[in-house]
């Protein structure tokens, strides 16, 4: 049987739809103004070189090698405990977890586009209002749009490597980059853009705190999209000879310049028509809807564009989130490729309801625990414990359990004199640092 490949192109677009989602848009942004700015981005790009860069190549290397699904790969890598390392690769079940809330998400991203086309909310409380009304009563609204987000991410993982992941990520990344370089552009002509070139970049050397690098490292390590098996697979279609490393740099690079225009634009918005930063979906739901009403018929055209973006970046990661299981299964259990994506697709489709009755009035009180609803608990669970282990588990093999001489024959080529700093980060540096941000973000540090 044919093995399907991505072309070159091909894989780093898709690699990089899987980096570039909805955190790239509002998180990196705040946390940047948050914690000193420039100061912070200094502290975030060395960090994305010495974790998020070394752990990147250590996924790609082990899908590269292991040319299989996650589980696979590792059982055939590893030199010795074998039925033991297989474990190591049902990291990609953290990634059909997170789409049990990320589609839901995706789905108020379409609801948004049609919001934009018709009428945008007048004020920052009218838009507050709006959202709410839709989190806490609007389930068929949820419901409509969260399935439209199961048909799609289902219907692109069905059509395969080459027909349905590599085509839709050349043609939406390409998208995603145009229209936030039309809305970046604009932006540069408003009198606020100075002072959104501040906000994110003017070092405030009092703010980087320690909680300040292990964000830093936390953030770099989650929105390369880390630790789930979704690079690791799409490694495995890579093509013989591939340079691994300079895939890793485009990746990066394109991940952390869609974050950063982004940043920029939607911050010079908010402060030119009367809004500040706001955390989490308050920014893209609530602060910047109000923002672009006040920028008239204009604001309807960037309303529309921009959650048009948004819905392409939610996308092109959802796709890569499932993708992992749906190799599994096909490597493993010999299902054909429409009967794993709709196996699952159809869980995070129906797990995907339980996380939008959980913040439902009259439903949520029953779907609550230990002060956190359903949705917040599957956010928990995954971010702070399953992807940090994720990259740990990763490190700890590349670094360790694989013989040197095996790791060093495919990366020298590729790294060059870079290789011995590389091999000693990921032994030394990455672990320990992955370590304390899992027990950072579940409170114990």
């Amino acid at each position: 049987m044919k093995i399907t490949r991505f072309s070159r192109i091909g894989f780093i677009l898709a690699a990089a739809g899987s980096a570039v989602g909805l955190g790239n848009i509002w998180k990196f942004p705040y946390i940047t103004g948050e914690y000193g700015g420039g100061a912070f981005v200094l502290v975030y790009l060395l960090t994305v070189l010495l974790i998020g860069f070394s752990i990147m190549l250590a996924e790609m290397l082990i899908g590269y090698l292991g040319r299989k699904d996650t589980v696979t790969s590792f059982e055939e890598l590893a030199p010795k405990h074998k039925s033991l390392w297989k474990f190591g690769g049902f990291q990609g079940i953290a990634g059909l977890l997170i789409m049990v809330f990320y589609s839901v998400v995706i789905g108020w991203i379409f609801n948004y586009i049609v919001t934009s086309l018709t009428s945008l909310p007048s004020s920052v409380k009218e838009a507050e209002e709006t959202f709410n009304l839709m989190l806490h009563t609007g389930f068929y609204t949820q419901f409509f749009y969260h399935t439209i987000a199961f048909l799609v991410v289902t219907y692109v993982l069905h059509k395969g490597i080459k027909g349905g992941i590599e085509k839709i990520n050349l043609i939406l990344m390409p998208a995603l980059i145009i229209i936030l370089s039309v809305m970046f552009i604009y932006a540069m002509t408003l009198d606020s853009f100075s002072r959104s070139l501040e906000f994110m970049f003017a070092p405030d050397w009092s703010k980087l705190s320690s909680e300040a690098f292990v964000t830093a490292v936390g953030h770099a390590f989650f929105t390369l999209s880390l630790g789930m098996g979704a690079i690791m697979t799409y490694a495995a279609s890579m093509e013989k000879g591939t340079n691994i490393v300079k895939a890793a740099f485009w990746v990066v690079f394109l991940d952390t310049a869609i974050a950063i225009v982004a940043g920029l634009m939607l911050f010079t918005f908010l402060y030119q028509y009367g809004s500040g930063p706001a955390k989490g979906p308050g920014l893209v739901f609530i602060s910047l809807p109000a923002a672009f009403y006040e920028m008239g018929v204009l604001g309807n055209i960037f309303a529309v564009l921009f959650f048009v973006a948004l819905a392409f970046a939610g996308l092109t990661s959802a796709v890569s989130l499932v993708e992992p299981m749906v190799q599994y299964f096909i490597d493993r259990f010999s299902w054909s490729r429409l009967k794993a994506s709709v196996m699952m697709g159809g869980f995070f489709w129906l797990v995907g309801i339980i996380t939008i009755l959980s913040g439902l009035d009259g439903a949520k009180e029953f779907l609550t625990w230990g002060g956190k609803n359903f949705f917040d608990w599957v956010d928990y669970i995954t971010a702070a414990i399953m992807l940090p282990l994720g990259g740990l588990i990763m490190a700890v093999f590349v670094g360790f359990i694989m013989p040197k001489s095996q790791v060093e024959a495919t990366m020298q080529p590729f790294l060059g004199w870079a290789f011995a700093p590389w091999y000693f980060s990921l032994r030394y540096i990455t672990p320990v640092a992955m370590f304390i941000v899992m027990l950072n973000l579940m409170g114990i540090f």
